[in-house]
């Protein structure tokens, strides 16, 4: 329905007012309907919504006098269904539906999102009744959103219809109603699982340059519980990788200035009594770690996972979270960010609560779309410096009301207009949440110093703590519906010979490990997918949220953040896990502090 309204300047009451339009390709000038000013000189015009089906030109005429000419333009309305809404790869697609007004003879299109943009994977003509069917196989793992188009011409503009997503390769995604995400700090995928049999592992021949000492360094088996670890900023990133010949490592380690071992930008190794600093070559195996192997073995390990960013621990935990690092002068504009992949805004002390973040982050569309989620903090200390280019500091306090590098969502100007700052809780609440059956649909656990893993935190007391977490999930009345992502945050400073993929002006950073535990993960399978901690977010978005991404074009709260990372086409997807036709399989519980396993086969040369 079209109401049109206007004046007649000096009519009195009653004063006829006669509607004319045109319809597009027509020189004829119709008349539609008549009506007549009341006191005032005004006049109203109802048109019914069958009368509005096209585009046209109107104007009014009122004796001697007449309007200037309005264009308007009508969308056509488009409806479109699926035969399937969960297919598997290779399975045919019908999709049909209807074109409002008759458009018999013309073509539609058939498109699918690939995040920022659509594209046309099919073609069809309608048939007399304006009614349409066209046939799509799509072939990979993924939840492509599609849509009908109707190109514009004279009698309609450019139409769509609404989109909806399509499920192919897993059907049984469904089964997952948790999501739980724990995430360590600093270790590289080479230094925990480069032995790791069937895994992309450190290659033979491997030797690093040692600029300070001369020759070189080849990886060795470390079994210090205790390590250093390297630098690991932006510029050490940069550095190790070194163009693609992943041959900085020792050098970064040695160029460090001897400072707090915990400064992202410092290196640990020369604080120590005795330089340590070759010990970014070692690696761990069963010996060091066997739970994590263990859990590598039953379930899924990601062998080409990256930190989504190449830097440090507050970016990724912001990428981790939103998508993004970068640096806004207002907290309540979005658009007064910047990127920053080495120096975003710095969280503030105990107790501060000013939100500095005004980009979106996940828990925005979580809070839209009413998916429950927790962001669970372990009290103690972070240990990265609060200022990134300090040459010395302090650990400082964490807590679930002190926003810091490792838990920076009370500082997101959206978690505080949302009221969701009581979603970030203390630890102790996912133990109670676990134990009761009542875990939210998405959990961020957030460690703290001593159990991070994190260098100087003993490798051991992680393991401990991680363990802990699991067999609280697997003694869980959720444990059946539930899929954990364990992985760690950066590289550390250790070594890593596989070169990150650039898929835009952040990242990814060096590779890390990753981890997959469901009573639905495949059994001892590696996965070679080229991943990020993004897709964490992509597979909570396509459980939750209907596919829908962090992207300022759909989401509703605009920001100029460069990329939809989570649309990235390098990016695999992490329903390739999971076999949901097996039936779900028991816990694998584990002691939190066990022996030693065996030892692994050495890199050849």
């Amino acid at each position: 329905m079209v109401t049109i309204t206007g004046s007649v300047s000096g009519a009195k009451a009653g004063t006829k007012v006669v509607l004319w339009d045109r319809l597009p390709g027509q020189r004829r000038i119709s008349r539609v309907l008549s009506t007549t000013t009341n006191a005032s000189g005004q006049y109203t015009i109802v048109l019914a919504g069958a009368m509005v089906k096209t585009s046209r030109q109107w104007y009014v005429t009122s004796g001697s006098k007449r309007s200037r000419t309005l264009d308007q333009r009508v969308d056509a309305l488009i409806a479109l269904t699926a035969s399937a809404t969960t297919v598997n790869p290779g399975q045919n697609v019908v999709f049909s539906g209807h074109v409002t007004p008759s458009h018999a003879g013309e073509r539609i299109l058939l498109e699918q999102s690939n995040g920022a943009r659509w594209r046309v994977i099919a073609r069809a003509r309608l048939d007399r009744r304006s009614d349409y069917a066209v046939v799509h196989r799509f072939r990979g793992i993924g939840m492509p959103e599609v849509r009908a188009q109707l190109p514009g011409d004279k009698r309609n503009v450019e139409s769509v219809s609404a989109g909806f997503p399509i499920a192919v390769g897993v059907p049984g995604l469904h089964k997952i109603k948790h999501v739980v995400i724990i995430m360590q700090e600093n270790r590289s995928f080479d230094s925990y699982f480069g032995t790791y049999p069937g895994a992309d592992g450190i290659p033979a021949g491997v030797c690093v340059p040692d600029p300070v000492n001369g020759g070189c360094v080849k990886p060795f088996h470390d079994p210090a519980d205790l390590n250093y670890g390297g630098p690991h900023g932006q510029s050490n990133a940069t550095a190790d990788i070194d163009g693609g010949k992943m041959d900085g490592f020792v050098g970064q380690a040695e160029k460090g200035t001897a400072c707090s071992s915990t400064n992202p930008n410092c290196s640990p190794c020369t604080s120590s009594s005795t330089a340590q600093c070759v010990d970014v070559m070692g690696y761990h195996d069963a010996r060091e770690i066997p739970n994590y192997w263990t859990y590598a073995k039953d379930f899924v390990l990601q062998d080409h996972l990256f930190e989504p960013n190449a830097s440090w621990s507050l970016p990724e935990h912001l990428f981790q979270v939103s998508e993004w690092s970068a640096k806004c002068t207002d907290a309540k504009n979005p658009y007064s960010c910047t990127n920053a992949l080495q120096s975003p805004n710095q969280p503030g002390g105990p107790l501060s609560q000013t939100p500095l973040y005004a980009w979106t982050d996940m828990t925005y569309l979580l809070h839209k779309y009413g998916v429950s989620w927790a962001y669970y903090v372990f009290k103690g200390t972070e240990p990265d410096c609060e200022d990134s280019s300090a040459m010395t500091c302090a650990p400082v306090t964490q807590g679930p009301k002190t926003p810091g590098i490792w838990n920076p969502l009370p500082h997101f100007t959206d978690v505080h207009q949302d009221n969701q700052l009581a979603n970030v809780q203390t630890l102790s609440n996912f133990f109670t949440a676990a134990k009761n059956g009542t875990l939210p649909a998405v959990s961020w656990i957030d460690p703290n110093g001593k159990v991070s893993e994190h260098p100087p935190a003993l490798v051991s007391d992680g393991q401990a703590y991680v363990t802990g977490l699991i067999n609280a999930i697997m003694k869980s009345p959720d444990w059946d519906s539930t899929a954990i992502f364990l992985s760690w945050d950066d590289w550390g400073g250790f070594y890593d010979h596989v070169v990150p993929p650039q898929v835009d002006e952040n990242g990814y950073g060096l590779r890390v490990p990753g981890i997959v535990i469901s009573p639905y993960a495949r059994k001892g399978y590696i996965d070679d997918q080229t991943l990020s901690h993004d897709a964490y977010n992509k597979f909570v978005e396509d459980l939750f949220l209907g596919g829908q991404r962090l992207n300022p074009a759909t989401d509703g709260r605009p920001d100029p953040r460069p990329d939809v990372r989570e649309a990235s086409p390098a990016l695999g997807d992490l329903r390739a896990d999971f076999n949901f036709n097996q039936p779900p399989r028991p816990p694998v519980l584990l002691p939190v502090n066990p022996p030693p396993g065996p030892a692994s086969t050495p890199p050849a040369g």
